[in-house]
């Protein structure tokens, strides 16, 4: 009996003990550099924010004797304000990691701030496939999925079922910008052609007059080279215009997500072709993380945010493999480390920092289709890694030996 008290008082003494320590430690902080109320708020904003703490928790809070803290902040689309806030976490408040970094000029600028520090970047948001080319660093991951990807992805298809003319409605910065000269690549690669383009202001509300440029070229695809807000937008008053059904032409919206099809409604979605990264309703993997998801935010997860619960536990299961919070040592084992979770089935982070996995092919379905609210996507094509991304020779990321 005397033995049994003894193990119990040592066992609690332990527990107490760790307790202590976790407490006498620094929190291990992570910032989120977010779109938190703009045209990429339903992407990103507050569900990354949520999917990240989805992961500590996960995780089980806390790691080497520290207590894990997720913090973001609302960079308003702004690049001076992300690279502001950047240095701001990485300098005074403590951040060991920044996460999501959503929208490509932020994640250009405040990808500066931390490589100037040697810390960790984990970008889930942005696309803009100069983040793991010129802009990449030995301590950058771009996550989830890039402009070549969903270029690739979607232009190759397209092309592929005779929609062999394109026009593009582009948004005016490096995301919209590459987009367009990725699918450009694509399309004349595979024997299509391309009519011309316009770039139209960040956060558009009106697109009628590139809408008509658009009609009065008689391309048979317009393709949308932005994202968000001005996606749906684009989407909404090319029905209005009849772009599609009097005119004739494909809308192909390059970086769509499952928020934007729900906020456009499937009457006009209808037969849209999507390249992504994610679909809550793939498999029994995602649809239970979805589910835990949806409890918190009322709608099932996005590509990016999915990404950001991968990519937030696979640098804790780093950190605590490593036994250091030191940059150089986590993304060793991170790139030696496969990525097995609901987001992906062995995916694995380059030299150049390109975290390669699977990408899917989905056709918007018919409201007749649909069982229910979110039932949106059929999928017609699952493209290895290997295929969706950039070749590894082809990266122009100074890291990539030749």
């Amino acid at each position: 009996m005397k033995r049994a008290v003894t193990a119990v008082f040592a066992a609690a003494l332990a527990m107490s003990a760790t307790a202590a320590m976790a407490q006498g430690k620094p929190p291990l902080k992570l910032g989120g550099i977010l779109d938190m109320s703009g045209l990429y708020a339903d992407i990103t904003g507050p569900g990354s924010e949520t999917a990240a703490k989805m992961a500590v928790e996960d995780f089980g809070g806390e790691v080497l004797g520290r207590k894990v803290e997720i913090v973001a902040a609302d960079h308003l689309n702004k690049a001076d304000l992300a690279a502001s806030i950047a240095r701001d976490m990485l300098d005074n408040q403590g951040v060991e990691m920044l996460y999501d970094v959503a929208a490509s000029a932020t994640a250009l600028a405040a990808g500066e701030i931390a490589k100037a520090r040697n810390k960790i970047v984990m970008y889930s948001g942005p696309a803009s496939i100069r983040l793991s080319n010129e802009a990449c660093g030995p301590y950058t991951v771009h996550y989830s999925y890039d402009t070549f990807a969903q270029a690739n992805v979607t232009g190759l298809a397209t092309v592929k079922s005779g929609f062999d003319t394109w026009f593009f409605l582009t948004a005016d910065y490096a995301f919209g910008q590459d987009l367009e000269k990725d699918t450009t690549n694509v399309v004349v690669k595979a024997g299509g052609k391309v009519l011309g383009s316009v770039k139209h202001p960040l956060n558009t509300s009106d697109f009628s007059s590139f809408l008509l440029q658009a009609q009065s070229s008689k391309a048979k695809v317009v393709g949308l080279a932005n994202a968000g807000g001005d996606t749906i937008n684009a989407i909404k008053q090319a029905a209005e215009f009849g772009l599609t059904k009097s005119g004739g032409q494909k809308l192909s919206p390059l970086l769509a997500f499952v928020t934007d099809i729900d906020s456009v409604g499937l009457e006009t979605a209808q037969g849209l072709l999507l390249a992504e990264a994610f679909y809550w309703d793939l498999n029994d993997d995602t649809r239970a993380f979805s589910k835990r998801f949806m409890e918190r935010v009322k709608r099932p997860p996005t590509a990016a945010q999915a990404s950001v619960y991968s990519s937030v536990l696979h640098y804790l299961k780093a950190v605590k493999a490593a036994g250091t919070t030191d940059a150089a040592a986590v993304m060793k084992v991170m790139k030696e480390t496969p990525v097995n979770d609901m987001f992906a089935r062995n995916g694995r982070i380059r030299e150049d920092g390109r975290m390669v996995h699977d990408m899917y092919l989905f056709e918007v379905k018919k409201p007749s289709e649909s069982k229910a609210r979110w039932d949106y996507y059929k999928l017609l094509a699952t493209i290895p890694g290997n295929e969706a991304f950039q070749p590894l020779e082809a990266s122009r990321c100074p890291l990539v030996k030749k």
